[in-house]
């Protein structure tokens, strides 16, 4: 192996964002399309007062989360039927094909450092528009 094909670190600083197809604007971090990675991804995410993603699953990928600030609501299961709510300081984990819909009900922006062992962040993206209308956002005060 040469020295130009070798693998080698990498810094990435978070700074651009791209919308994903779940509906959400992700600050580029680790993944394929960054870092040559292979096995994993890694990214922020910053979700707005009053925002939800779409109903989406990752199809043979798990996701790991750290909340590192604020609350995040998620509805998950085949039709949306549990719901948790993830606080600062907590971690959430999410399985490989199971249908989940995060929101942020709060007043305030909530961040979370999301980690996938799909390194291309979209590829595995399956949105499920027939389960967007299960979970309603409350009206604003």
């Amino acid at each position: 192996m040469d020295q130009a094909s070798k693998p080698t670190c990498r810094l990435v600083k978070p700074g651009a964002t791209y919308d994903g197809k779940q509906g959400l604007s992700y600050f580029h971090g680790i993944s394929a399309e960054s870092t040559g990675a292979k096995g994993i991804c890694m990214h922020i995410l910053t979700m707005p007062p009053g925002t939800k993603a779409k109903a989406h699953l990752h199809e043979s990928h798990e996701t790991a989360i750290y909340m590192l600030s604020g609350s995040a609501h998620t509805w998950y299961g085949e039709r949306l039927e549990h719901h948790v709510i993830v606080h600062a300081g907590e971690l959430f984990y999410i399985p490989a094909g199971v249908p989940h819909v995060p929101a942020n009900l709060s007043s305030t922006p909530c961040t979370a450092l999301i980690a996938r062992t799909d390194p291309n962040e979209q590829e595995s993206v399956v949105l499920l528009p027939e389960l967007d209308a299960l979970v309603e956002m409350p009206l604003p005060a």
